[in-house]
C-alpha cells in the first residue's frame, strides 16, 4: 500500500522555493516568527531531505508519523494551531489528527492523535541556521528528531534532547502562492528541464526515462505545477532510440518549409540509465504549436551522445551536445548544422573537465545551453557529475568569431551557480533560459534536489528563477535561495 497510494499524485503541491536574482519576494520563509496560521506547511528534514508524512494515509487514533520521499499529498501537510505562548499543534490535512508525543522517553515514536490542546500536543519552533526550525515539545522539552539520522522512507520520527543537528531540522514550506506570484518547484519529478514561452503560455518538457515524450503548458508559470504532462510523441516500435527518453529541448527555426519547432532529445534501445545505445535524435512539428503534432525527422549522429541543444551564431546553425571527449573525458561538442535535422563536416571538442571545480565528483561536461545578451554569444554547461551534490554550472563565451574553433572559446575560471548548504539547493544544473512574457527580464530554468544525498533521477524537481548581468556582460544567477519564498512571476503575465 505504501508505494501504491503515492502514483499519480505528484502533482499535488507548489513548492521548494528558490529566491530570483532580482525578484520581488513577497512572502517570507516561514520560520519560529513568522509561521502563518490557516496556511498548509510541507516540513522537510535538513539531514534526509524527505518530509514528515502520516504514515500509510492512516487516519486512525495513535497512528505513526514517519518521514517520507516529499510528494505534498494531503498526507504530508501540516497546519499550525495556536495553543497561546508561542505554542502551536501541527494539524494532518489528510486525517485532522494533531501531532502527539505519548511519553518524554527519547525515541519515542511520533503519532497522531484527537486534538486535545494538551502539552504532549503542543511545540514551539526554535530557529537553526539557514531558515530551518526545530520543534520543541513542550510536555517533554525535546526537539522532534529523525532516529538515528536516517534516510529511509518510512523511518520514524521521534524526538531526543535538543541537540539542533540536522536531523531535528526541519525547513517550513508554505504551499500556494499568493496572486502574482509563484513557488518552485514548478515541476516535482522534473529533471532536465527546457521551458519557453510562446504565444501566451508556458511550455514545459522534462525527462521521463521512458518510451514518452511529454510537454506541459500554463498561461502561467505558478500553473506549470498542476498542468497535466500530455503526450506528445511515442517512441515505442522506433528500431532505434526507443525507449530511454532524455533531455528534451525544442526550438523554434526556420527550414524548408517555414518556421517550425524541432524537438530535440536523447533516447537509447533499453531504459537503464547511462547506456551505450543513446542516441540524439530530433522531431519536426506540423506547425508552430510547441505541442505538436510531430513527425520523426532525423537521427542525429550514431554514436553515444546526450543532451542535443542549438547554437545560432554568424548566421549559421549548430548542434551542441555532450560525448565521449575523444579521450579528454565527458566533454561538450559542437557540429555545424545545414539545415535543423542535417550535420555536415567534423565533430569538435567544444570544452572538456579540465578545472578542478569540474572534476569534484566525476570530470563531466555536459548539457550545453546558448545564452544571448547585447551581441554576445554564451554557452552554459554543467559540470561535476549529476549523482553527486556538487553538479553546478560553468560558462563558455565566443571571445574569437569562429564557433567551430575552441581557441576562440573562453572558459570563464569559477563556477557561475552552484550549491547553497544554507538554502538547502544541491546539485543545481541541467538550465534552460526564456524570456518573461513581455521580453523584459531574463529567466533560468534548472532541476536540483533538496537534499546533498539526493541522486541522479526522477526526482530532481524544476525551478525557475530571474537572473540579471554583470557590467562585463556576463550573466549573474546569483545563489539558489531556500524554500518557503514566495516569488514574484515574470513580467507581462
Amino acid at each position: 500500500m505504501r508505494g501504491h497510494h503515492r502514483r499519480g499524485l505528484l502533482a499535488a503541491g507548489l513548492v521548494i522555493v528558490l529566491a530570483a536574482v532580482g525578484s520581488t519576494v513577497v512572502a517570507p520563509a516561514a520560520s519560529a516568527a513568522t509561521v502563518q496560521p490557516n496556511v498548509p506547511y510541507v516540513l522537510v528534514n535538513r539531514h534526509s531531505g524527505k518530509a514528515l508524512d502520516v504514515y500509510n494515509l492512516a487516519t486512525n487514533d495513535g497512528a505513526a508519523i514517519n518521514q517520507y520521499t516529499r510528494n505534498d499529498g494531503a498526507w504530508q501537510q501540516w497546519r499550525f494551531l495556536d495553543s497561546g505562548g508561542g505554542w502551536y499543534r501541527l494539524q494532518s490535512g489528510h486525517s485532522g489528527k494533531v501531532l502527539d508525543l505519548p511519553t518524554t522517553a527519547d525515541g519515542i515514536q511520533l503519532v497522531q492523535n484527537a486534538d486535545r490542546n494538551d502539552s504532549r500536543q503542543q511545540f514551539r519552533l526554535a530557529d537553526s541556521a539557514g531558515g530551518h526550525v526545530r520543534l520543541i515539545n513542550r510536555n517533554s522539552g525535546k526537539a522532534l528528531d529523525v532516529w538515528e539520522w536516517s534516510t529511509a522512507d518510512g523511518a520514524r520520527v521521534s524526538q531526543y534532547q535538543d541537540l539542533d543537528g540536522a536531523n531535528q531540522q526541519w525547513r517550513l514550506v508554505a504551499l500556494g502562492a499568493p496572486a502574482g506570484s509563484f513557488v518552485n518547484p514548478i515541476k516535482r519529478n522534473g529533471p532536465d528541464p527546457w521551458l519557453q514561452h510562446h504565444a501566451g503560455y508556458y511550455y514545459l518538457a522534462t525527462t521521463t526515462w521512458n518510451s514518452t515524450i511529454t510537454m506541459r503548458r500554463s498561461p502561467t508559470l505558478a500553473g506549470l505545477a498542476a498542468a497535466p504532462d500530455q503526450v506528445i510523441f511515442n517512441l515505442a516500435g522506433r528500431a532505434n532510440g526507443c525507449c530511454n527518453m532524455w533531455a528534451p529541448e525544442f526550438h523554434l527555426l526556420t527550414g524548408p518549409n517555414g518556421p517550425r519547432w524541432y524537438f530535440y532529445y536523447t533516447a537509447g534501445q533499453n531504459v537503464t540509465d547511462f547506456n551505450p545505445t543513446q542516441r540524439l535524435h530530433v522531431l519536426e512539428s506540423a506547425g508552430t504549436d510547441p505541442m505538436g503534432p510531430y513527425t520523426f525527422k532525423a537521427d542525429l549522429g550514431n554514436d553515444w551522445a546526450l543532451d542535443a541543444s542549438v547554437l545560432r551564431a554568424g548566421g549559421n546553425l549548430y548542434l551542441m551536445g555532450t560525448y565521449g571527449g575523444d579521450g579528454a573525458g565527458q566533454s561538450n561538442f559542437i557540429q555545424r548544422l545545414t539545415n535543423p535535422w542535417t550535420l555536415t563536416g567534423a565533430r569538435v571538442r567544444l570544452s572538456s573537465p579540465t578545472l578542478s571545480w569540474e572534476r569534484q565528483t566525476h570530470p563531466v561536461n555536459e548539457g550545453p545551453e546558448p545564452l544571448y545578451h547585447n551581441g554576445r554569444v554564451m554557452v552554459v554547461y554543467s559540470a561535476s557529475a549529476c549523482w553527486g551534490p556538487d553538479y553546478k554550472l560553468g560558462l563558455l563565451t565566443l571571445t574569437g568569431t569562429d564557433p567551430m574553433n575552441p581557441a576562440h572559446w573562453t572558459k570563464h575560471p569559477t563556477p557561475v551557480f552552484q550549491r547553497s548548504d544554507a538554502n538547502g539547493v544541491y546539485a543545481p544544473g541541467h538550465n534552460g533560459f526564456f524570456k518573461s512574457p513581455d521580453g523584459t527580464e531574463d529567466w533560468i530554468v534548472y532541476h536540483a534536489n533538496d537534499s546533498a544525498g539526493g541522486g541522479c533521477d526522477m526526482n530532481r524537481s524544476t525551478r525557475a528563477q530571474k537572473f540579471t548581468w554583470h557590467a562585463d556582460g556576463t550573466p549573474n544567477f546569483g545563489t539558489p535561495q531556500g524554500l518557503g519564498v514566495a516569488l514574484t512571476a515574470p513580467s507581462g503575465e
